[in-house]
């Protein structure tokens, strides 16, 4: 009987993973820079990692990793994905007032549509106000004003409902 072969000392060592570091990130030539222009693109469109990266022609790990090391490149990133749920909003409140046909038309998932809206809800929120470039301590002045407001008027409706006091 024939023993299993086993792997020899002289076996070549496993590939490793390489990095994209931030140097190579910032160095990355116009030659190897084109598919970012088609991945954000198309991430715009379909809010779609995956098919952003075949539509640009690159590894799917690759996005992943410039996004990590290139701040500029995460930017758009978000930019992207924002985009794409603004029109994925947009398009699920169109079928929603609307209706929609099915006659020789894609059939559109509006229960997946509004599950993927809730799961990316505070992430879309947090870019919209750093575009809108909101600082913190306005956004907590706004609601202390707005408590304020509140509180004067559900004193202002309390003396109103117990009526004049006759001491």
């Amino acid at each position: 009987m024939a023993e299993p072969k086993r792997a020899s000392s002289a076996a070549a060592p496993c590939k490793r993973r390489t990095r994209l570091n931030a140097d190579l990130a910032r160095s990355e030539d116009k030659l190897n820079r084109h598919w970012r222009t088609a991945f954000l693109a198309v991430l715009a469109e379909t809010s779609n990692v995956s098919a952003a990266a075949l539509a640009a022609g690159v590894h799917l790990s690759r996005p992943y990793k410039l996004r990590r090391n290139d701040p500029d490149f995460a930017r758009d990133w978000r930019g992207a994905l924002l985009e794409g749920y603004e029109n994925l909003e947009l398009e699920l409140l169109h079928r929603l007032r609307f209706g929609e046909t099915k006659d020789g038309e894609m059939k559109f998932d509006n229960a997946n549509a509004l599950r993927l809206l809730g799961l990316h809800r505070e992430t879309v929120a947090r870019e919209r106000a750093m575009r809108e470039d909101e600082d913190i301590g306005a956004v907590r002045a706004s609601l202390r004003a707005k408590i304020a407001q509140l509180r004067e008027q559900v004193i202002a409706r309390r003396a109103a409902e117990e009526g004049p006091q006759d001491g």
